[in-house]
């Protein structure tokens, strides 16, 4: 099973301090908390798409690029790419590259349709259609990258493409891996299933009741689809936590940050929050308990990402946190597997597996 991060990159003030860091120390700081992910052990680093303050990812490829000449088996990730609001045809271009230039196991990426309502404006669109945007984009996205020569598309939301290739080729003609990421739109659980790709569910703002419907449609429609059963889908879940090695220290020294956090500060209580939602906030055991409960809800999955470096917590804070989820990662491996019946896959599909997969005739 994979382990790893995913950062939203907002620049926030320290409550504690009332110090906001730069623009410029935010993004060294992401490079250097993926650095340190690889060498604590973790298996991925994610990044978000954004395009307005208070957040700095705007280019995640370009990031995803820096990180790959100083890493070297880190997975490297987005979430999210937003196929909404980006051609399909810089996506299909940007993605192999990064493919070429970190390695083929070492890429994939997560699509959403993103919940930010001006950037469509921002970018020629309008936020009614984002559901016929996000279905037609990702099939032009599929068909520059699994054509074996030119294509003609013509669509209802952009230019027309007629005797096109996009360049480089994905390494070996294989894509990167694609997750679908969604916290309420069933039509992108549907996409997800129908194209045999991966679902992720951020598992951050809502109860896992809400998630469990989309994960289980996703599911359902996976094995409609033909891709195999139900529980052999590929499932990505996120989450959060706030560790020390006592739980009162961890609740009172993360307490301020979460009152003031951009995406859920002035809102519930923490430990409102953290009732209903999976933020856990307390030891490492905590954690590892909390986080086993994940797959009663959601079934056996794949790739669990955690939200650390948030509303406005130290970059040495944010080390220490992943120095602690480094030190409970044998654990959470060995607790995950332990339950995993057979047969049902640990890690999502990798290079490899999908390019000898393309070597055996598949149905229409």
């Amino acid at each position: 099973m994979q382990f790893g991060i995913f950062t939203v990159g907002d620049v926030t003030r320290d409550p504690t301090t009332g110090v906001t860091p730069s623009e410029h120390e935010r993004i060294r700081a992401m490079v250097r908390y993926a650095r340190h992910a690889e060498a604590v052990g973790l298996d991925v680093f994610a990044t978000g798409e954004h395009h307005n303050p208070p957040f700095v990812p705007s280019s995640p490829t370009t990031l995803l690029g820096y990180i790959a000449g100083s890493t070297e088996r880190l997975v490297l990730s987005t979430s999210t790419t937003l196929i909404t609001t980006n051609d399909p045809v810089k996506i299909a271009e940007d993605f192999a590259m990064l493919q070429h230039l970190a390695g083929p196991e070492r890429v994939d990426l997560m699509l959403g349709r993103g919940n930010t309502a001006p950037v469509y404006p921002w970018f020629g669109q309008e936020i009614e259609n984002s559901v016929p945007l996000t279905v037609e984009n990702y099939q032009l996205l599929r068909a520059l990258w699994d054509a074996e020569g030119p294509i003609d598309f013509e669509g209802r939301f952009r230019a027309p493409l007629h005797g096109f290739v996009s360049t480089p080729r994905p390494v070996d003609g294989v894509a990167p891996f694609v997750w679908h990421g969604s916290i309420r739109t069933p039509e992108v659980a549907e996409i997800a299933a129908y194209f045999g790709d991966g679902f992720f569910a951020n598992n951050i703002f809502w109860p896992p009741e809400h998630y469990t419907r989309l994960i289980g449609l996703y599911r359902q429609r996976f094995e409609h689809h033909g891709h195999g059963p139900a529980n052999t889908a590929t499932v990505g879940l996120g989450g959060q936590f706030f560790m020390r090695r006592n739980s009162q220290d961890a609740w009172n020294e993360f307490q301020p940050y979460f009152d003031e956090a951009p995406v859920y500060g002035h809102g519930p209580s923490m430990a409102d929050f953290t009732e209903r939602t999976p933020l856990t906030v307390g030891s490492p055991q905590q954690v590892i308990d909390r986080t086993l409960t994940f797959r009663e809800h959601f079934g056996d999955y794949q790739r669990q990402l955690f939200l650390v470096d948030h509303a406005g917590l130290p970059e040495k804070t944010v080390l220490e946190q992943l120095d602690l989820l480094g030190e409970i990662l044998p654990t959470l491996r060995a607790e995950f597997e332990a339950r995993r019946p057979a047969g049902v896959p640990s890690d999502p599909p990798t290079h490899a597996e999908r390019l000898a997969a393309r070597a055996v005739p598949q149905p229409a």
